[in-house]
């Protein structure tokens, strides 16, 4: 099912919450069913076309690391088995195949927390003016896609509209206390230093990534939300064309920022229809990575 349809599709008699970029959110008593379309956004922009099976992908990549990272922190996750969906979602069994999660519900933290480990992306440029990622001081002499000394926390605001703000440390820190900023540094980090060198084992570099957390009644109780560790939230790159002083090919949806960087477009709404085979490779790309990730 595209990401059109599923936009369009409302399933009666379920309590509508939002509309992601991606995922459409229902709620179900104390809990909430997350369905991922196949909508994909690019600078903030959900963009017109869909890419064919995206939702079932970034649904089976974040259930296998939701899994993979429970040691670390519990998460939203009830089951994304649809036999085990309350037996009002039966009826709707087809559409929610593959694509769908029940999950806790929690309050969402209000920061996106991003773990980067290498140089890439937007922060090339202020590193290259001030050798500072997000004002956090780095070595000198780094080239772009070089890993850096060590993992760092670079939260972002999260905006309902327009672009996230990367924001220090210690803004959070004035939103959310010293102790709850702490822990979700501490988390992220080792999430990103578990899956990283598991990732890199199967031949997949992750080069920088992006959790989301939030807290259920008991207001201590921080547990991991939203996706987690997919091509929609990390670069990954493919480890054995890996070389430092470029960017490197990747399989997520870097592909697309490219050729869209190739467009005279101004990165506001609405973006432009991307061609059949920018569609098809992207398809490609997140199928591949899946099969490495999950083998």
């Amino acid at each position: 099912m595209s990401g059109h349809q599923f936009k369009n599709l409302k399933l009666e008699g379920l309590e509508f919450k939002r509309s992601g970029k991606v995922r459409d959110i229902y709620s179900i008593d104390d809990k909430l069913l997350m369905i991922a379309s196949d909508r994909i956004s690019c600078f903030d922009v959900v963009l017109p076309t869909s890419i064919p099976r995206k939702g079932e992908i970034l649904t089976k990549i974040s259930v296998f690391w939701f899994n993979f990272t429970k040691d670390i922190i519990s998460n939203h996750l009830i089951t994304h088995n649809v036999e085990e969906f309350p037996l009002e979602l039966i009826r709707y069994k087809n559409e929610l195949e593959g694509r769908s999660m029940l999950v806790k519900k929690a309050d969402p933290i209000p920061f996106e927390c991003i773990v980067r480990g290498y140089l890439s992306g937007s922060v090339c440029k202020e590193y290259h003016e001030k050798q500072t990622i997000c004002g956090i001081k780095m070595p000198e002499g780094l080239k772009e896609s070089d890993k850096l000394p060590y993992p760092i926390f670079t939260p972002t605001t999260k905006e309902e509209e327009g672009h996230d703000m990367n924001v220090p440390e210690e803004y959070v820190e004035k939103a959310l206390g010293k102790e709850l900023t702490k822990k979700l540094k501490d988390t992220s980090i080792a999430i990103y230093k578990k899956a990283s060198e598991y990732a890199e084992s199967k031949g997949i570099i992750i080069a920088d990534t992006k959790f989301e957390f939030g807290t259920t009644e008991k207001k201590s109780d921080l547990i991991l939300i939203d996706e987690v560790l997919t091509p929609d939230s990390s670069r990954f790159w493919p480890r054995d064309m890996y070389a430092p002083g470029r960017s490197q090919p990747s399989f997520d949806k870097q592909y697309v920022r490219d050729y869209l960087e190739t467009l005279d477009w101004d990165k506001t709404y609405p973006g432009p229809e991307l061609p059949d085979e920018i569609v098809q490779k992207t398809s490609e790309k997140y199928q591949h990575a899946l099969k490495i990730i999950t083998g």
